[in-house]
């Protein structure tokens, strides 16, 4: 058994302030790297920014990350960084800012190199250092080594082949309370994902399985708020973005499966954003389980079963999708033998139909 987290966590309400000189000992100059907006109205740039000044830490900033980030936004954020001699990277939003961070990280070490050297599995590429700043309570990226991005090329999302993990992470909830509800809701989903793909895993051990418990005991304490009984507080922001964490540390050792590798294509070619692509298949994924591990997963999440688990998730990310974009997901993830061989029950054809079949979808 093997685990595996080599980052510094940082999980309390103004950490960035409190912890700035650990910040700024990682270099002399960061590349922040960020979306185009949100991390501007929810005060984590501003603090960042506080923070590095209070060091006399000059910095760059790169705010065109989309959502689902490219290959050619990682190099055009490359090229800035080694224009301006960054020697470490802030991540600082959801997954797809900090994804892109670690991204970047190993190409500006590599200033000579091709966008190709990212999925280039013969390389053994260094990488400047990384820290992360989450803001979404969804993709744990703030402690694992995966960099998820768009390939145009060959139309869908795949890993770098390199793992990449921050130095730091700094955790604050307080960034969640002025995000969109619905921002909240997709990530909280992806994050629940996460956490079932992980104890449903191949690759499942008693340490992933730690976190994968304590994950979910945390996310099932924020459904009142999730189903819209509660609104959002400083306690349940901190519970989402601390589920989500774990949610991290344990697809860090045992990674995704069959629902993250259905969901690409959804994303790729339908536009779905990705916690809701995900959500979409957690209820037919589970109910293949073995008896006592899908038993498990119900309790700790508070639902009698999987139809209700299905229902809820449905709700809370509601996604329309049509029958033929379902078929091409199946038919990707059948070509994707990681996948596949990541789930712990034989997914053949009839079992992944057997997974689409059953999704809830609204409209």
């Amino acid at each position: 058994m093997i685990f595996y987290m080599p980052v510094k966590v940082f999980s309390e309400e103004n950490c960035v302030t409190a912890h700035s000189a650990e910040l700024a000992t990682l270099g002399t100059h960061p590349l922040i790297v960020t979306g185009r907006s949100s991390s501007k109205k929810n005060g984590s740039l501003d603090d960042i920014i506080t923070a590095l000044e209070t060091h006399k830490v000059k910095y760059t900033l790169f705010d065109e990350v989309e959502e689902n980030p490219s290959a050619e936004t990682v190099m055009k954020a490359r090229d800035i960084g080694v224009n301006c001699g960054a020697d470490f990277v802030i991540g600082v939003g959801g997954g797809s800012p900090i994804d892109a961070a670690k991204a970047i990280a190993v190409m500006i070490k590599s200033p000579e190199s091709s966008w190709e050297l990212m999925f280039d599995s013969s390389a053994s590429p260094l990488h400047i250092p990384v820290a992360a700043v989450p803001t979404t309570c969804g993709t744990g990226s703030e402690v694992t080594g995966i960099s998820v991005l768009t390939r145009h090329d060959i139309h869908t999302k795949m890993s770098m082949v390199h793992k990449v993990f921050p130095d730091i992470a700094l955790c604050d909830g307080k960034y969640l309370m002025n995000a969109p509800k619905k921002v909240i809701a997709n990530t909280a989903v992806d994050a629940l994902g996460h956490l079932i793909e992980s104890y449903i895993n191949s690759a499942t051990s008693p340490f992933s399985r730690m976190s994968v418990n304590e994950g979910l005991a945390l996310w099932s304490s924020c459904k009142p708020y999730l189903s819209g009984k509660e609104e959002l507080t400083a306690d349940t922001a901190k519970k989402l973005l601390t589920a989500s964490t774990f949610g991290g540390m344990a697809i860090a050792v045992t990674g995704t499966s069959v629902p993250h590798g259905l969901s690409y294509t959804l994303t790729y070619e339908g536009n779905i954003p990705h916690g809701a692509a995900v959500g979409l298949f957690q209820s037919g994924y589970l109910r293949r389980a073995e008896k006592s591990d899908r038993e498990h997963i119900l309790s700790l999440t508070g639902f009698g079963n999987t139809d209700e688990l299905g229902s809820f998730i449905a709700a809370l990310s509601p996604v329309n999708v049509s029958r033929q974009l379902l078929e091409r997901a199946a038919e990707s993830v059948l070509n994707n033998p990681r996948k596949l061989a990541s789930c712990p029950y034989k997914a053949d054809k009839e079992v992944i139909l057997d997974i689409i079949g059953g999704v809830i979808c609204s409209g």
